[in-house]
């Protein structure tokens, strides 16, 4: 076997276990907001293509070197794939969506004090609405100027927000405006404290699984760091460079690659699921409000 064929063979091989473990492991859903601006940014960004052309350079150096035709895949691959798995899951964006939620609905409560009517509160909460929701309550008070019915403009609004806690918002909302009734603003100071009890939580569980991903992360280079100077300082990883040698080094890295993405999807929590059905489509817990 030839070593281009080897460096071939190594690339496949690499190539089907992060396929098989990336189709294996279960993946988080991510919020409508998030898969729109996903594909906005699905295709390869330029800092990917700098990544590319930097892992391309190393390869081509560590080939020269050491002779390993397999640096022409290892290094591209390590260049761009690890700091994507040694960084932080999206949590901390999360938690700031649930942190935004929780301090809108407080002004919301505040603002209902005063004695005005729903609606004329929720389009004075347009003002101080926080940063990672700002964008759908500015819709839901362009809904409400616009005549919609509020019932529809709430649902509209959960939809958009894509989150259990959103819709627990929400359906308080569609409460106080199917009755009319006192009680709504001690209702969503009561959930504003919830939402922000869920929040400290959370944050808590963040900084317990940061201890890991660093120790992973230091790991990691300490690793990479060993096996460069040991791939250019002598004989101890000589064996590695016949064919059979790199086939076996492309399975050991891609088992190493295999527990980072394990670990990582192991970090990702699993949103709470929807109560609220979208597009207005009834369901038990409407029945539960309307009674």
């Amino acid at each position: 076997m030839s070593p281009l064929a080897a460096a071939l063979a190594g690339g496949l091989i690499t190539l089907g276990v992060l396929g098989i473990v990336v189709g294996v492991l279960p993946t988080a859903e991510v919020p409508r907001t998030q898969r729109r601006t996903s594909r906005r940014h699905a295709s390869m960004t330029r800092r990917t293509q700098m990544l590319l052309l930097v892992g391309l350079g190393v390869g081509v150096i560590g080939w020269v070197i050491t002779g390993w035709v397999l640096a022409l895949v290892i290094a591209p691959v390590g260049v761009i794939g690890l700091p994507a798995l040694l960084a932080a899951p999206p949590a901390a964006s999360q938690i700031n969506r649930l942190e935004a939620m929780e301090e809108w609905t407080r002004s919301l409560a505040g603002v209902l004090t005063v004695g005005i009517g729903l609606e004329q509160a929720l389009v004075a909460t347009l003002r101080s609405a926080p940063a990672p929701i700002d964008t759908e309550v500015t819709r839901l008070v362009a809904r409400l100027r616009a005549r919609w019915d509020t019932e529809t403009a709430l649902r509209a609004f959960a939809d958009e927000l894509d989150d259990a806690t959103g819709d627990l918002i929400a359906a308080n909302l569609i409460l106080g405006a199917r009755r009319r009734g006192a009680g709504l603003a001690s209702v969503l100071e009561g959930l504003a404290e919830s939402v922000a009890a869920d929040v400290r939580a959370r944050r808590q569980v963040e900084a317990d699984r940061a201890k890991p991903r660093s120790t992973a992360r230091w790991v990691t280079l300490i690793s990479a760091s060993v096996l460069i100077v040991l791939a250019l300082s002598g004989q101890y990883v000589q064996p590695y460079a016949s064919p059979i040698g790199q086939v076996i080094l492309v399975v050991l890295l891609s088992a190493y690659v295999a527990t980072l993405i394990w670990m990582r999807r192991m970090a990702i929590g699993k949103p709470l699921p929807r109560f609220l059905n979208p597009r207005g489509e009834p369901s038990r817990i409407d029945a539960a409000m309307s009674s």
